[in-house]
């Protein structure tokens, strides 16, 4: 199973992370599948690569609640968090600002 979580780097006391599509079975600073973002919570900064989130979470990818939140703080998408299946329910063209 793939999740979409946060994986750190930076130096101490000053966190960067990056968000990435990662196999459950990985540990956090394992080898990830591949790069979706980063998020900066000192700058309070992120970036979200759209079709690379929506390609993985049309393959049934899981974010975990800390990404999940990230996501709905950035507004990447409309009217509903990404939750379990609910977004299988509805056309992904219709969730993105």
């Amino acid at each position: 199973m793939v999740k979409l979580r946060l994986k750190r780097c930076g130096r101490k006391q000053r966190a960067v992370y990056r968000i990435v599509a990662i196999d459950v079975r990985s540990r956090r600073e394992g080898r990830d599948l591949r790069r979706v973002g980063f998020y900066d919570p000192i700058n309070n900064q992120t970036y979200s690569n759209v079709p690379a989130i929506l390609y993985f979470l049309e393959k049934g990818a899981q974010p975990t609640r800390t990404v999940r939140d990230i996501f709905k703080k950035a507004e990447l998408f409309k009217d509903e968090l990404i939750t379990g299946k609910n977004y299988l329910n509805k056309k992904i063209e219709g969730l993105l600002v």
